[in-house]
């Protein structure tokens, strides 16, 4: 052995005066045994080369021995793929930026052009249907611009694909002349897939597929796919969640290895994971949420302590006690993000033996917790505050309805519940003070309506109705926000990196725009160039009694940015605070599990490392997109196909939406929202104003604006693309019967060829 490691050590080549240059050569030495020039140095040798470069050339001046060829050839193949490098027509190498190349991510368009969004920021270039035959949505490209399409747009020609990120895609597969092809279900994947009989498989035309993409699109070729799952027909039962877990890659099959490991958990909580934590299970906790609900996240407590206030115990399941840093549990956590709650379906973050199970604070069993004991002013301000692990057992599983019947005497509490109601009363009294503190530091309090879909015992829609929120709701809100900002507190003046939920105020753009808005109804929003959520609080409290409150209120939510998770904390501008962590639900938010780790680290003297957070927040904001845009086009299509027995009925209902291709009614029985096409909305030109989210008339002068009181008529609904239309119903007579003379007599039958289905009445970010 010793004999074969001094042979090692003496055939060790001299490594060239050249490689001992690199900057990052340390780095290098500490990652791979041969180290091979870094990233960061070949860029800096291309740059004072001044241009293109042999390839060959390169890796003699570099002294790349002939054992290295093959690794540093993988390493520049890795720089072009992340856009740091290109070979040019002669195979030599250059720089992007000296090229004026731009690289960014392809954004398709149902009607089959398409954009490009650049990395670096800055306006999107448009693609014409001719350069989007070589991609498909989601591609990372190099592009140079090429001029100004007819709308005076920067438009880009295709230098070369970084990567093709489309390995599988969902959608309908059809059989015509002998031809098989898929249509996706993304719309924004506009070309057809080829799929050769042989890779068909058991597949039927017209059933939902999963296609695997064998060749992908050139500037000569059509993409290539062969079928690798039959989910079934398109009208069938959950197919629209089932579809939707495939548009948009939400992992929804836990792997073996995090199915095993949660199969080794116990069913109930070991003693020996009682010691050393703080035994409250004699306080009469309770949980409070929705009939629906299966996992319990939280438990609360509240006591009156006379003239100095409460004490409010909020206590949250302790899954970092359970899932560990690396483990398999950890990573699928990661992987998925968050849970996704579907209609009669949810896709959990944790395996069901966690998040129905040992990690839900389920009636009268003892649980694991990591608690939030706060002392709550008569004013109701948080006064101190302690976390600390615990074990604790709820007395009660209660619900939201239930809590405010009792609450307000609309019923009277069953015996078993009686002597809870001295805690639910303190509850509800801590939390009129605490609506006070909200006001005082001025929270926005955006109202807003959602919505829930009933089913019949056979599966199909019942009806769609309003989620009445009552002050129980928000009595555990408060509670929860209480805990919230005072984990953050807690890591803040510790010291832990943490992951911060960040809500920054207006853009610029986004203010200088709303005030323009704004002062056309002879309104102001205070508060100057850095307006505070106070200012819109103050401002929606004022206009809350005007009939265009909706339209307002819409309009300046739309003006704030997207929440996000960040290590760098910016405070939270909806909720006026200067720092905001998520503590409250691990079971279903991997930051919050997160947050409850840097916890634990505190309370045991340690501290967690920075490293890695900012890529997991930006990881975590994008699972939490990814599951909003699946729910809704859940909703969407259960929507669509509620309304199709509905075609032809006439309904009232306001304007949500005003774009340049017509504007968006939200239905007020139905709680459905449809588009007017612009050529529904009369006979003339109508012109869209974007800053007035207003279409006017040109020769009418007719206006149409958000927040506008309309009726219309069900024109069609089509499930294939979710998509339902209305037309505007005239109440005057005349205009009615003009209207109904340019109006086909009923919808018109759809063609049979597949891509008829497609909507052109689609726009860019819609």
């Amino acid at each position: 052995m010793s004999t074969k490691k001094t042979r090692s050590q003496a055939s060790k080549p001299q490594i060239p005066a050249i490689r001992l240059a690199d900057p990052f050569y340390e780095r290098e030495i500490e990652r791979y045994e041969s180290p091979l020039p870094s990233r960061e140095y070949i860029l800096q040798l291309l740059t004072e080369a001044g241009c293109p470069v042999d390839t060959d050339a390169f890796a003699e001046q570099l002294q790349i021995s002939e054992d290295e060829f093959e690794l540093f050839q993988r390493r520049l193949g890795a720089m072009q793929r992340d856009g740091q490098l290109m070979l040019n027509r002669k195979r030599q190498l250059c720089l992007p930026d000296k090229l004026d190349l731009i690289k960014g991510r392809v954004e398709g368009h149902p009607d089959g052009f398409g954009f490009v969004v650049p990395e670096e920021g800055g306006d999107d270039l448009y693609l014409s249907p001719k350069e989007m035959h070589r991609v498909l949505h989601g591609d990372r490209v190099m592009v140079r611009v090429a001029g100004l399409d007819r709308r005076g747009r920067r438009e880009a020609k295709i230098v070369e694909v970084l990567e093709h990120v489309n390995k599988f895609v969902v959608g309908r597969y059809y059989l015509e002349g002998g031809v098989g092809f898929l249509i996706a279900e993304n719309r924004r994947i506009n070309q057809d897939i080829l799929v050769p009989t042989e890779h068909a498989g058991s597949a039927q035309s017209g059933q939902v597929v999963t296609v695997e993409i064998v060749t992908q699109p050139g500037a000569h070729n059509e993409a290539i796919g062969r079928v690798t799952e039959v989910i079934g027909s398109f009208t069938g039962p959950g197919m629209e969640i089932e579809i939707a877990l495939r548009k948009h890659d939400l992992p929804y099959v836990f792997p073996p290895d995090v199915e095993a490991q949660a199969s080794r958990l116990p069913n109930k909580v070991q003693k020996k994971d009682m010691a050393d934590r703080e035994d409250i299970r004699h306080l009469p906790l309770v949980t409070i949420d929705s009939e629906t609900a299966r996992d319990f996240d939280d438990a609360v407590y509240c006591e009156p302590l006379g003239r100095s206030g409460y004490r409010l115990v909020v206590a949250i399941a302790d899954v970092s006690h359970y899932v560990q840093p690396r483990d398999a549990l950890d990573s699928e956590g990661y992987n998925r993000g968050n849970s996704v709650y579907f209609p009669r379906r949810v896709i959990p973050m944790l395996p069901e033996a966690l998040s129905n199970g040992l990690c839900s604070l389920n009636p009268e069993v003892d649980r694991l917790s990591m608690v939030c004991d706060m002392r709550i002013t008569s004013t109701g301000s948080v006064k101190e505050y302690r976390f600390y692990p615990a074990v604790i057992y709820s007395h009660a599983r209660l619900t939201y309805n239930q809590v405010w019947n009792w609450l307000s005497g609309a019923a009277e509490p069953e015996q078993k519940h009686a002597a809870m109601m001295p805690h639910l009363q303190a509850l509800d009294k801590l939390f009129r003070t605490m609506l006070k503190a909200r006001a005082k530091r001025g929270a926005i309090d955006f109202g807003s309506t959602e919505t829930q879909i009933n089913f019949d015992d056979q599966g199909k829609i019942k009806d769609i109705v309003p989620v009445i929120r009552n002050d129980a709701h928000r009595i555990i809100e408060e509670c929860m926000l209480a805990a919230n900002v005072c984990a953050s507190d807690y890591l803040q003046e510790n010291k832990q990196p943490a992951l911060y939920r960040v809500h920054e105020g207006p853009t610029v753009e986004k203010l200088t725009a709303l005030r323009s808005f704004l002062a056309e109804f002879g309104l102001d929003l205070g508060g100057g160039d850095k307006p505070h959520a106070k200012d819109y609080a103050e401002l929606l409290e004022k206009i809350k009694p005007r009939p265009d409150h909706g339209l307002l209120q819409t309009v300046m939510l739309r003006s704030l940015r997207q929440a996000v998770y960040s290590p760098d904390n910016k405070g939270h501008f909806g909720l006026a605070y200067e720092a905001y962590t998520h503590f409250t639900s691990p079971i279903r938010r991997y930051p919050d599990l997160l947050v409850h780790r840097g916890i634990k680290a505190v309370l045991a003297g340690e501290k967690l490392p920075a490293k890695g957070l900012a890529e997991i927040g930006t990881h975590c904001s994008m699972t939490e997109r990814r599951a909003d845009d699946a729910t809704r086009d859940v909703d969407a299509w259960l929507k669509t196909y509620f309304m199709r027995d509905r075609v032809g009925d006439e309904y009232n209902g306001t304007v949500s939406a005003v774009t340049s291709f017509g504007m968006f009614v939200a239905v007020d029985d139905l709680l459905i929202e449809g588009l007017v096409h612009v050529s529904e909305l009369g006979q003339d030109y109508f012109h869209y104003d974007q800053a007035k989210h207003m279409m006017l008339g040109e020769r009418t002068g007719k206006r149409y604006r958000l927040g506008d009181r309309v009726r219309i008529k069900v024109l069609r609904a089509d499930i294939e693309t979710s998509k339902i239309d209305f037309s505007l119903v005239e109440q005057d007579g005349a205009a009615h019967d003009m209207q109904r003379a340019f109006e086909p007599s009923a919808p018109k039958k759809k063609s049979s060829k597949p891509r008829t289905s497609k909507s052109k009445s689609g726009s860019k970010k819609q």
